[in-house]
């Protein structure tokens, strides 16, 4: 935002012009801080033709990431935060995330923390991020707690990718059925039920089966797909309560083959987001809390807020997984038990993120393996099986 001044200097000059800064309260600090008496302080108001238009484009994790480490490099080489902030807006080519940028730099000189100054973008700095840049800033090791920042960010975003690669092929496989599926529903068993009908072809009850299917559909395959979209519309706006994320969460890691390579990802997250955190300096009962809120699963969410409950009265985290058997694995409660009897509870946790991280790639392979060649079988098997069930009264009637 842009504001318009005019303010009288300490020997009595007059002086105008524009400052640009996040908010009215953050260019009156800044000017007084510049010791200037503030006479007149408005918004400067910017015709809707020379705004700038970013066209909907959001903050992509890469950026964040990239956001992180440069900060991070630029800090520990002794440039001063404003000025960093200053260089990376200066290069950014994404516009919203420059004008964040900007206006976080402006905010840190009239001086307000980094850490409050990044707290007012929660969709581009999540409570994680601006408690791991708090925490770095109470124990003066900000650059330290930005580069561990992205390390983590960087491993996130690497697993990320990889999983929405795998998913890439197998959806393309299955958009592709419904399309061939959807073709022959509409063209190709129609002139094939033509051919029946003017043989005078005996028709048996599998093929009369799915020529009613096939009319069914054909006639109202508009309202049956608008049904589904309505059903599933429901159950997204159901799944955005809290008692219908926790229905549906506690569904998907019971599925066979699914479940399973969910709870290995969620344990590699809980596992990450704790030594991230307490790496960088946040006490045990706070990293939990945050990371409670940040796992992505009700079911461990629970579970976690209740080991921070128990772990404020001094008890160990280790004995309350154990209560949880069917979400915990046990060799994530034997390494957090000997994380805690050697004071190093923050790398015990990191190699137990490795390893599922490990785990989670492999698991991604496997499913693979299963998916893609099923979604294959599945669409042959289903194409033969219509055209063979129409087929199978013309064969009989030229084998009389």
């Amino acid at each position: 935002m842009k504001f318009n001044y005019q303010t009288r200097t300490e020997d009595g000059k007059i002086q105008s012009g524009i400052i640009e800064a996040s908010s009215k309260e953050a260019a009156l600090s800044i000017l007084q801080k510049n010791k200037f008496y503030v006479t007149y302080l408005e918004e400067s108001k910017v015709p809707f033709y020379a705004k700038k238009i970013a066209f909907g484009r959001g903050i992509s994790t890469r950026e964040v990431v990239l956001f992180s480490r440069q900060i991070a490099m630029m800090f520990n080489s002794k440039i001063t935060l404003i000025e960093s902030l200053r260089i990376l807006s200066d290069q950014t080519k994404n516009i919203a995330f420059k004008e964040n940028i900007l206006n976080i730099s402006e905010t840190v000189e009239g001086g307000v923390s980094f850490s409050e100054a990044l707290s007012s973008y929660p969709k581009v700095f999540p409570l994680f991020y601006v408690a791991m840049v708090k925490a770095g800033e109470a124990s003066g090791k900000l650059s330290e707690s930005l580069s561990y920042l992205a390390d983590h960010l960087e491993r996130e975003y690497g697993l990320a990718s990889k999983v929405k690669g795998a998913l890439l092929y197998p959806s393309l496989v299955l958009f592709s059925s419904v399309g061939i599926i959807n073709l022959m529903i509409h063209m190709v068993i129609p002139q094939l039920e033509t051919v029946l009908v003017e043989s005078g072809a005996v028709i048996p009850p599998l093929t009369a089966n799915v020529l009613a299917i096939s009319g069914v559909l054909k006639d109202y395959g508009f309202f049956v797909s608008l049904g589904f979209a309505i059903l599933f519309l429901l159950a997204f706006q159901y799944n955005k309560t809290k008692k219908g994320k926790a229905f549906f969460d506690k569904i998907f890691i019971r599925i066979p083959v699914i479940g399973p390579f969910l709870k290995t990802m969620y344990l590699s997250r809980l596992a990450e987001n704790l030594s991230t955190l307490i790496s960088g300096g946040l006490m045990i009962t706070s990293a939990l809390e945050l990371s409670a809120n940040t796992i992505g699963n009700a079911a461990y969410q629970e579970a976690v807020l209740l080991v921070r409950d128990e772990v404020r009265k001094g008890v160990p985290i280790s004995s309350i997984l154990s209560l949880y058997p069917e979400i915990f694995s046990p060799i994530f409660i034997q390494m957090t038990l000997v994380g805690e009897k050697t004071g190093s509870l923050d790398s015990s946790l990191m190699q137990i993120a490795t390893f599922y991280q490990a785990e989670v790639e492999r698991g991604i392979t496997n499913i693979l393996s299963i998916l893609e060649p099923a979604l294959i079988l599945t669409l042959g098997v289903v194409v033969a099986g219509l055209i063979f069930s129409v087929l199978m009264p013309l064969y009989e009637t030229m084998a009389i």
